[in-house]
């Protein structure tokens, strides 16, 4: 009888055992927030460019591109495009565009875009889509969205309405060094409210601002993916991300843009600025409400002080700035422990009434083994800030 009931226990023991292992295992791979899409790290093709807007009917738009060895990046690049009709809650494939990379959606005039290159450091083009992202114009002159030709870098980064005219930061790319940072310049392009966008002619650029060994006291390695931004003056700024070899420590650069579109303009000696998350890409916009400027960025923790910065994205967080200088970190977002295969990155985001809705392109662990590593994400993940405005009155250590 005794030996029955311990075979009986035995098994039930066993049974808690595997029960328990699964639902650890089940939780430990959650992905936070709601999933887009999913890539597995076994094609050797990665989830990259997180890009999201509302469209005029309520739909939420998506995108995101693919890289890696097994992707097409190099030659003719591949974006995604989603629509959810449920305010987030799920999401529908609706196209696949050839020829898309680096690209950010936006409303113009009631009409859908998607703006960025052609593949990795390629053309500059623009497509329009009059029925939500189902289909979509084609780049092939400069009539109809081919905006540049050359070599250009970007990522989904915000437009800017100001003077009657719409703003966007690139950089340009071509160099006669092809290493990352030092091949890319600072630049702004530009066009009128009511011209036709897909008119190259309509845009205007400025000069373009190149990488100069000398900044930062040599420590300088590059700019990329700035924000088109109106500081509290009224003037026109491109706040770009800076990459540098100093440990420990993020920045910002700040240059300087004409009235006209035309002049590009940078002081080292007041440009720089020290800014939690400047060595990833990061998104500003400013809320007229709260009169506050507010963006989603990687913040690197003190225990990881001693790695390059850029490489840090295990930990995102919500912050805010009256003027763009002094910033105050007021939540954390998402965090993991592990940096090596886990990350929330190139954040894409939009006020949206009283929250922020926010696309991540994250490392997280699956059913394979996780991402790859935590640059190459195997998700696109959506998630919602609600009443955001109220996260002013909260402030956490930046450390």
């Amino acid at each position: 009888m005794y030996k029955i009931l311990s075979i009986r226990c035995t098994i039930l023991l066993v049974a808690m055992l595997f029960i328990s292992s699964f639902l650890l295992r089940a939780q430990s791979t959650k992905v936070p927030g709601i999933v887009v899409d999913y890539v597995p790290a076994s094609t050797k093709t990665f989830i990259g460019s997180p890009s999201i807007c509302r469209l005029p009917d309520g739909k939420l738009v998506a995108s995101h591109d693919y890289f890696g060895p097994a992707s097409n990046e190099h030659e003719q690049a591949s974006t995604a495009l989603f629509q959810s009709s449920n305010n987030g809650k799920s999401w529908e494939k609706v196209s696949l565009i050839q020829g898309q990379f680096w690209s950010n959606l936006f409303v113009h005039q009631g009409l859908l875009y998607l703006m960025g290159t052609w593949k990795h450091h390629g053309n500059l083009i623009i497509r329009r889509s009059a029925d939500g992202g189902n289909t979509w114009t084609e780049p092939t002159s400069n009539k109809s969205g081919l905006l540049r030709e050359g070599e250009y870098h970007t990522a989904p980064m915000p437009m800017l309405i100001h003077n009657n005219r719409i703003w966007r930061a690139i950089e340009y790319a071509k160099s006669e060094s092809k290493l990352w940072g030092l091949r890319y310049s600072a630049m702004m392009i530009s066009a009128p409210v009511n011209a036709d966008l897909l008119e190259a002619s309509s845009w205007t650029t400025t000069n373009f601002l190149s990488h100069n060994p000398t900044y930062l006291d040599g420590k300088f390695r590059g700019w990329i993916e700035g924000n088109a931004v109106l500081t509290p003056d009224g003037k026109l700024v491109d706040y770009l991300r800076v990459s540098s070899t100093e440990k420990g420590r993020e920045q910002a650069a700040i240059v300087n843009i004409s009235e006209d579109g035309l002049n590009a303009s940078f002081d080292p000696a007041t440009g720089f600025l020290d800014f939690e998350g400047g060595a990833k890409k990061f998104s500003i916009r400013y809320d007229p409400k709260s009169k506050l400027y507010w963006t989603i960025c990687n913040r690197t923790s003190s225990e990881f002080k001693n790695l390059d910065a850029g490489s840090v994205r295990n930990q995102l967080v919500i912050k805010s700035s009256p003027d763009l200088k002094k910033w105050t970190v007021h939540q954390l977002l998402l965090s993991h422990p592990d940096v090596l295969k886990h990350g929330f990155q190139y954040i894409d985001w939009q006020f949206d009434g009283n929250n922020i809705i926010y696309l991540s392109r994250t490392a997280w662990d699956d059913e394979e083994g996780g991402a790859d590593n935590y640059h190459n994400a195997n998700y696109l993940t959506f998630h919602r800030i609600a009443h955001f405005r109220r996260l002013k009155h909260r402030s956490i250590s930046n450390n």
